[in-house]
């Protein structure tokens, strides 16, 4: 209770000294210089629990404003972690909670499958019409979706006020120009930072300077890439485990640095055909230092891994099985006359010409050992891989870290326990941070794929060597020998590291933070449309806002977006939903007290 009473005297000493006008309940009921009305006057405010993290103190505080203006009396439950207010969100003590959403595969089913569909990861929504409409978007062309996403924005947001809306983010990063060359530093709308293609100014550093970046997170969730998709780890085991496909900096479909040369539809959009590269191999640490293990990346270990991504049943803990559902089947391709019939959907060419596209050496056989496979000599594999219904937007998800290609020989090795009878306390299951965090416990058992394999970490930072096994000679061949990830979780302390250049590269500087950088001379300041949206997302599981759609829209129409705007001096974006980054559907909140009167007398009226 001490620990609590300090936090909280500490926070209201925060928002006294915030630039944000915000009062306590006993000192405001409508913002200063506006009248009260005798409604506001004579009504006894409604209750509300904010749940937030401390980060988001910003929000929180404009939102307590807003919402104690329209007559509202906010309870705020602010949680010093993510770890702390999931717990909070767990448990079910909060009204309304700030959350955020960032759809790093570029494509608006994954903006809402997790997030809103029954079942889902996230999801904490049973409604059958939002279901039905994002099976219906998933099946349909760009073209045709928008249309799709506006109805289901409809309801999510204006009709049932599931969520509201707050703000998209911008991207961004500071680099260190006096050390990196910040043409070698990529700024994705989608993908997580890619470590493989950055560089020193003085590339005599390679091998005996360490790229040293940040995160928030120390507690990794899991190194197994299924087993997470959170902010821990994301970053982290994009560059640790290659895929079929990414994603450009912009968020078109490549192959370019992944597992394939090529890839190409099939006509009726169901059959999905990878062509695959002969020239990585699986790193592991021996003596905490990288080495090649000697072992291709196959068709096999393909097979192994988008097989265990899709199947809920195939770890314990599985955070990531809803993203590849529509995975039907997995399988390589023996028949090199199939693939010459087949055309592709454009209808075009056949599906072998289009894997053939830019190779030095066509195909002249397929291979089912990837130790037979020599691209010099033509000969390949190829994965096919069928969905369960005409789905292209499964490529989007192909691109994802949870599509990270493992061995089958060394996880299978690893995971040898009985997944329904898991026992946390004795099985160690492939990708335990446990195995390679220093101490009597370090075990480190990975085998990975990408350009870089983690040897070890602390509480202080992890370390990162590259593999030497990835695309040796070529242009994907990690620049720089060592990577250290230090663990910086409060955000001014990790700012004040890049300007002293302990670090070199520093993601996501809050808006109120640019003239800081801008104003370091050996800083570069880079920014991006994100796919971030920030929302409020209601409490559907009980409180009256689980029952009253008039309370969660009083709740609604009490958010000001062009307020929070301007408190970021325009560097935010307005928002209706998760998708709003990704598909512009015409729809908009605008804030409005009289909507808010209306609704709340009439949740009044229900009690």
């Amino acid at each position: 209770m001490k620990k609590r009473t300090v936090f909280t005297l500490l926070l209201a000493l925060m928002v006294v000294l915030s630039g944000c006008s915000v009062k306590t309940k006993t000192d405001v009921q409508v913002k200063d210089g506006e009248t009260a009305t005798e409604d506001t006057k004579n009504q006894k405010p409604v209750d509300i629990e904010l749940l937030a993290m401390s980060s988001n103190e910003s929000d929180t505080n404009i939102l307590r404003d807003q919402l104690t203006k329209n007559g509202f009396n906010v309870k705020l439950n602010i949680q010093p972690d993510y770890s702390t207010f999931k717990a909070q969100q767990d448990a079910g003590n909060y009204d309304i909670a700030v959350s955020s959403w960032t759809t790093v595969t570029g494509n608006p089913d994954y903006a809402v499958r997790s997030l809103f569909k029954t079942g889902g990861d996230y999801s904490i929504l049973a409604d059958s019409e939002i279901d039905a409409l994002i099976e219906k978007a998933a099946t349909e062309t760009k073209e045709q979706y928008t249309e799709t996403y506006k109805q289901l924005e409809q309801r999510l947001v204006f009709d049932k006020a599931y969520i509201a809306p707050l703000y998209i983010s911008l991207k961004s990063q500071a680099i260190n120009k006096d050390i990196l060359n910040p043409d070698s530093v990529r700024l994705s709308k989608s993908r997580a930072l890619t470590w493989e293609t950055i560089d020193f100014n003085d590339t005599s550093k390679r091998d005996k300077d360490s790229l040293n970046l940040t995160q928030i997170a120390s507690v990794l969730t899991s190194l197994d890439p299924i087993k997470g998709n959170d902010g821990s780890i994301n970053q982290l085991n994009t560059n640790m485990y290659v895929r079929l496909i990414n994603l450009t900096d912009d968020d078109v479909i490549t192959s370019d640095g992944s597992l394939s040369y090529n890839h190409t539809i099939a006509e009726g959009n169901s059959e999905y055909y990878f062509i695959l590269r002969d020239d990585i191999n699986f790193a592991k640490i021996e003596n905490k230092k990288a080495v090649d293990s000697g072992e291709r990346v196959g068709a096999d270990d393909v097979i192994f891994s988008l097989n265990r991504a899709k199947d809920k049943n195939s770890v314990p803990d599985h955070r990531t099985f809803t993203l590849h559902e529509h995975i039907k089947t997995v399988e390589t391709v023996s028949d090199l006359s199939a693939l010459e019939g087949l055309k592709t959907a454009a209808g075009d060419k056949s599906v072998k010409e289009a894997l053939e596209a830019g190779l030095d050496t066509k195909i002249q056989s397929l291979v089912s050992d990837k130790n037979q496979a020599d691209s010099k000599a033509g000969k390949y594999q190829v994965i096919k891989l069928t969905t369960t219904e005409p789905f292209p937007q499964v490529l989007n998800y192909l691109a994802h870290q949870s599509a990270g290609i493992v061995s089958k020989k060394q996880v299978e090795s690893i995971n040898t326990y009985d997944v329904a009878k898991f026992d946390v306390n004795k099985d160690i299951p492939y990708g335990d941070q446990n195995t390679v965090t220093e101490g009597n416990k370090y075990n480190n058992t990975l085998y990975t794929s990408g350009p870089y394999i983690l040897s070890s970490k602390n509480d202080y930072e992890g370390t990162f060597y590259k593999n030497p096994g990835y695309r040796k000679g070529s242009e994907f061949e990690p620049k720089i020998s060592t990577v250290k990830v230090r663990f910086i979780s409060d955000a001014d302390s990790a700012l004040s590291a890049l300007r002293s250049s302990e670090i070199h590269q520093l993601f996501a500087i809050p808006e109120t933070k640019y003239d800081i950088v801008n104003g370091d001379s050996k800083l570069k300041l880079v920014t991006i449309e994100s796919n971030a949206v920030t929302y409020l997302l209601f409490n559907t599981a009980n409180r009256d806002v689980a029952k009253s759609e008039n309370l969660r829209k009083a709740v609604l129409y009490s958010v000001n977006q062009d307020e929070i705007l301007q408190f970021y001096k325009n560097n935010k974006i307005k928002a209706v939903s998760t998708v709003s980054p990704i598909v512009k559907t015409g729809n908009e909140l605008v804030a409005d007290a009289a909507k808010v009167k209306e609704f709340l007398n009439a949740y009044r009226a229900e009690k």
